[in-house]
């Protein structure tokens, strides 16, 4: 039903454009649709064998007939062609636009990371301010994935070594479901992600407390070397192949589905495989206590 949701709940000015665009295109096929359909069933009753009915006289050309045949199918792809390019023209955003990106959105395999300008970084919960349209840069990290929240955003690619730009906007704080729309790899029905729209003192609070760095990290974390792999700090810039976790603990998922729970979060410690095969973590190979020291720490990330 996630592939649904920009038809029957559109949530932002865009998605309602693209509702809009689709309903026409829909009911403009149906119209078609049951006129054909009617003009088969009047013909299966009006011209069907009868005992004793001669043959009917061939026609085998009008030039009215095929005057409108090829005028109005040509009419009809022309006002779809109108309509079409003016709705495009609304939901997408300048290719090199003026104003500086309001959030930079990029696609790992197989998480989804999004910076804002105050140096906040987070993963797989995009958070925005409610009735404000923000502009999106979307890049790629690896191979090619593809950006979709459906009640609130077109779909759009992110190719790696190029960037891209779309509107992100929610009329209304909720949270919104998105996902990659293009196979990347083995986990990628798991690649979802979730927009939540808040109101401006919600999301403002929220964006500066992501922008703190976090509590020193114990001695089990860096002999683990989970610094290799995952950042602790927004200023901390260096590339990472491993979400940031500087405030996993505000997060509800860790990634997809999964819930974020001491319990859970225990489980992709000790066996990452195990809970995402395919994953790009390692096994750690630490011990119980250090499991639930590093479980602990992490848990407090807020």
């Amino acid at each position: 039903m996630i592939a649904l949701g920009f038809l029957f709940h559109p949530q932002s000015t865009n998605a309602q454009a693209i509702a809009i665009l689709f309903a026409r295109y829909l009911t403009l096929a149906a119209v078609i649709f049951l006129v054909v359909l009617a003009l088969v069933v009047y013909s299966l009753i009006k011209y069907r064998a009868r005992a004793g009915a001669v043959d009917l006289r061939q026609n085998f050309g009008s030039r009215r007939l095929e005057i409108a045949w090829t005028a109005i199918p040509l009419l009809i792809v022309t006002v779809l062609f109108i309509v079409t390019v003016r709705t495009m023209a609304f939901v997408d955003a300048p290719l090199e636009p003026r104003q500086a990106p309001d959030l930079v959105v990029t696609g790992h395999q197989w998480w989804w990371e999004a910076k804002y300008p105050n140096g906040a970084v987070t993963s797989h919960e995009i958070h925005i301010p409610a009735g404000r349209r923000l502009l999106v840069r979307l890049e790629s990290a690896d191979v090619i994935h593809d950006f979709w929240v459906p009640e609130l955003a077109r779909k759009m690619d992110a190719v790696p070594g190029t960037t891209g730009y779309l509107w992100l906007e929610a009329q209304q704080p909720g949270t919104y479901r998105g996902t990659c729309s293009e196979f990347c790899g083995v986990q990628h029905a798991w690649m979802r992600f979730l927009v939540i729209a808040e109101t401006d003192a919600q999301f403002s609070a929220w964006l500066a407390r992501q922008a703190l760095p976090a509590p020193e990290a114990p001695e089990t974390f860096r002999r683990a070397k989970c610094l290799d792999c995952h950042a602790l700090s927004a200023t901390d810039t260096k590339p990472r192949s491993g979400p940031p976790l500087a405030h996993i603990a505000s997060r509800d998922f860790l990634e997809g589905d999964l819930q974020n729970t001491a319990a859970n979060l225990r489980r992709w410690i000790t066996n990452p495989q195990l809970v995402k095969p395919g994953n790009r973590m390692p096994d750690s190979q630490v011990s119980g206590g250090q499991v639930r020291e590093l479980t602990e720490y992490l848990g407090n990330l807020q």
